[in-house]
This record gives C-alpha cells, sequence and structure tokens, in this order.
C-alpha cells in the first residue's frame, strides 16, 4: 500500500495575506447591466486604439527581430528617454539612466519593498492608503503603521511623533490625487514630509499613478524634487491611466545604488518587461502628442467628477461627507455613524449598482461607514442613472424602524 503525504504548506507571507476586495467586487460587477463605480479603470473610450495599433505595427515592421528578442533588464532607452523627457518638463530633471522599467508601477513598489525591507521592518503610511501597497507590505513581511490623514492628505505632526516612535525605513505616499481618497498634499506639507525624511533618515516612496490627470488647480512639485528628499525619494510612475494599463507599463525613478539592487531583484523575478510593448510605447509617445490627449482625458474626468458630486448630495442620508478632488479617478465618501459599506455592498448589487467599501484601505482600524467611487469610467447620463439606484438603497433603510435602520450592530 502506497502511502500519501501532503506537499508541505504555504509560506508564513501567503498564508497571512487576505483577499482583494477590489478583485471580489469586479467579480461581482461582471454582469453588464451593473454600474459600477467600483473598479479605478481609465474610460475605455479615452484609450487611442488606431494610434497604440499603427505603433505595434511600426515597430513590428522595421525592427521585428529587436522587438521580438530579449532585452535588458533596464529597460528600451528610448522608452526611458522618452519618460525622462515627460518628467523634466514637469520640473523633474531626469535622465534616462535615472529610470528602471517596470511592468506596471505595482511592480515598481513590489521590487522596492524587496529591496528595502526585512521582515519585521516598519512602514509608515497614509490611512487609509492603496490597498494593494498594504498587500504588497505584508507580502514582504513589513510591520505597517499608519498615520492619520484630513482632507489635505497626511498629518504632517502626527507622522513627526510616530517617526520618533516607531522609527521606520519607509514612507509609502501617494500624494497626489491619492487612491483611495482623492485628497492632494499640498506644497507646504511636502516640504515637511521631506524635512522628516532628512531629519530622521527615511526613505520615501511617492507613487505618481494619477498627477497628469489633473483637472482643476495647478501642479504641485513632487516631493523627489525638493531640496530634502532629492536623496531618498523613489518616485513610481506608470502608463496605465494615461495610455493603456493593457500594456502594464511603468517605472521607478530612484537614486543610482537603490535602483541597481532594484534592478537586480527584477533579473531574479522577470530578466525584463515585454520588449514589444515598450518598443510600441515608446513609439507612440514620440509620434503623438499625449499631453493634447490629456487635455482631452482631464476635460472628460471633470465632466463626470462633477456629475458625481451634483448627485451625491441626492443619493447619500442626511450627515454624509465626501471629498472633492482635483484630479485622478475617485471619490472617498464617509457615511453617518452606523453604517456598514460593506453590509450595504451586496444589496447596491442587487441594485445593479456597485462601488468598493472603504475598510480594507485602512492600515489601523479600519472605518466601516467608508467606501470610495471611481467616476472615470461612466458618463453623466450612467453616473446618474447609477446614483439613482444606490439613492434606493438609503431611502429603504432611512424608513426602517429601530436601529437596524444604520446597520449600527454590523459595527
Amino acid at each position: 500500500m502506497n502511502t500519501r503525504i501532503a506537499p508541505p504548506g504555504f509560506a508564513a507571507r501567503a498564508a497571512s495575506a487576505g483577499g482583494s476586495v477590489i478583485r471580489e467586487a469586479l467579480a461581482l460587477t461582471a454582469r453588464p447591466e451593473v454600474i459600477s463605480f467600483a473598479g479605478g479603470l481609465p474610460a475605455s473610450e479615452l484609450l487611442d486604439v488606431e494610434g497604440i495599433r499603427a505603433a505595434y505595427d511600426h515597430v513590428l515592421t522595421e525592427s521585428p527581430h529587436r522587438v521580438l528578442q530579449y532585452s535588458t533588464t533596464e529597460g528600451d532607452p528610448r522608452l526611458r528617454e522618452a519618460v525622462a523627457a515627460r518628467l523634466s518638463a514637469r520640473q523633474l530633471p531626469s535622465r534616462a539612466e535615472d529610470l528602471l522599467v517596470t511592468t506596471g508601477s505595482q511592480q515598481a513598489l513590489a521590487l522596492l519593498a524587496t529591496a528595502l525591507l526585512e521582515p519585521g521592518d516598519t512602514v509608515v503610511v497614509e490611512n487609509p492608503t492603496y490597498l494593494a501597497a498594504l498587500q504588497c507590505f505584508t507580502y514582504a513581511g513589513a510591520r505597517v503603521v499608519p498615520v492619520p490623514t484630513d482632507d489635505q492628505g497626511i498629518d504632517v505632526e502626527a507622522l513627526a511623533r510616530i517617526m520618533a516612535e516607531e522609527r521606520p525605513k519607509l514612507l509609502y505616499l501617494v500624494p497626489t490625487f491619492q487612491n483611495p481618497t482623492g485628497h492632494t498634499l499640498p506644497l507646504e506639507r511636502r516640504r515637511s514630509v521631506a524635512r522628516i525624511a532628512a531629519e530622521r533618515g527615511l526613505w520615501i516612496a511617492e507613487d505618481d499613478p494619477y498627477g497628469e490627470l489633473r483637472f482643476r488647480g495647478e501642479h504641485v512639485p513632487w516631493i523627489a524634487s525638493l531640496d530634502d528628499a532629492r536623496d531618498r525619494t523613489v518616485l513610481l510612475g506608470s502608463l496605465s491611466k494615461i495610455l493603456s494599463p493593457g500594456m502594464r507599463l511603468g517605472w521607478l525613478r530612484a537614486p543610482a545604488a537603490l535602483r541597481g539592487v532594484c534592478t537586480l531583484a527584477k533579473q531574479a523575478l522577470d530578466l525584463h518587461t515585454s520588449t514589444v510593448d515598450q518598443a510600441a510605447a515608446a513609439h507612440y509617445l514620440r509620434e503623438h502628442d499625449l499631453d493634447a490627449r490629456l487635455v482631452r482625458a482631464s476635460y472628460t474626468y471633470r465632466e463626470r467628477c462633477d456629475a458625481m458630486l451634483d448627485a451625491l448630495a441626492h443619493t447619500l442620508p442626511s450627515g454624509s461627507t465626501w471629498s472633492r478632488p482635483d484630479g485622478g479617478m475617485f471619490i472617498w465618501v464617509r457615511l453617518p455613524d452606523g453604517y456598514d459599506a460593506i453590509a450595504l455592498l451586496s444589496e447596491a448589487i442587487a441594485h445593479d449598482v456597485a462601488y468598493v467599501p472603504g475598510a480594507p484601505f485602512f492600515a489601523g482600524q479600519a472605518d466601516p461607514a467608508t467606501l470610495r467611487m471611481s467616476f472615470a469610467g461612466h458618463g453623466p447620463a450612467q453616473i446618474e442613472q447609477g446614483m439613482k439606484r444606490l439613492a434606493q438603497i438609503f431611502r429603504y433603510r432611512e424608513r426602517e424602524p429601530g436601529p437596524g435602520a444604520l446597520l449600527r450592530n454590523r459595527q
């Protein structure tokens, strides 16, 4: 009789990682009749399908053997030059050799965690913060410490206090049109963050996937451009929100020594990012006026954001609050005390509308009354229809007698 022994269990980091509420929500909203405000997807109609197709046709015609071959880990020099030129044009002088091309900015974050974090190291983050960053740091075995935020981003006084107490190795921020809140950190706070990092000896990961999607106000300088932070800030960027998420192209801009370590980590992980996708993107950026297309995108997103903001007052229960972003894709909502956005999600989906509950975005104690809504993927008419569906849920709840109306027992 043969004996069968079960294979070994999973690594502790895999066993401790939770599921993705966003992925699960997207799965539930796959039905075409659902108006989903859940995912952070760019508007499909803004994707330049013809221009991107022509870019692939060009590189496959002009240099097929090069673009279908292996490439260097650092990335296509032409793409790095194009990205460096865009950064330089926005007051961050950059060279191609300052950049490492990655498979989306999410890989850049994972490489940074691999290069910097030992199990047990401390990372400080905004609270709430980007959910996938929390997952990344969890996989690295890091200890994640939340810093309070307000409607202008991270609380720098709280950051200074926590820095003195915790002595973290890394600060992770999405300072412009933050995911999930939509808030933007003002310049004075950015200077304070840079000064604290310099005084305390801290790396900064400045994640900026949305910065080129501004539709109100003026550009705020990157933390990476400030004197106190130049030698310790890693800027993470992406083409996903401004060109195409399907191309999976991102980058990190980092001081030379850290960039070298990240390059070695990437070499071990996947050798290099897709050669043909990099080549097509580089050609597109050379031959097309992406900035002109971003003007159109910004106009579209402002129209959609305003449509959602206008509808919120007629949709949400009395006492709700919400952010008013100047760009990006997201509005952050807080319902009155007692509401539970996770508990209400299944009811919302039953009414063919969806959002993302806010609780998973918190590194500390979660606020169950929060939720994230994306305005990017639907025109004003669809937004209005989706908000009417959502309003039905809250009106029904408010009519219910007793404490059950506010789901207080679900907190």
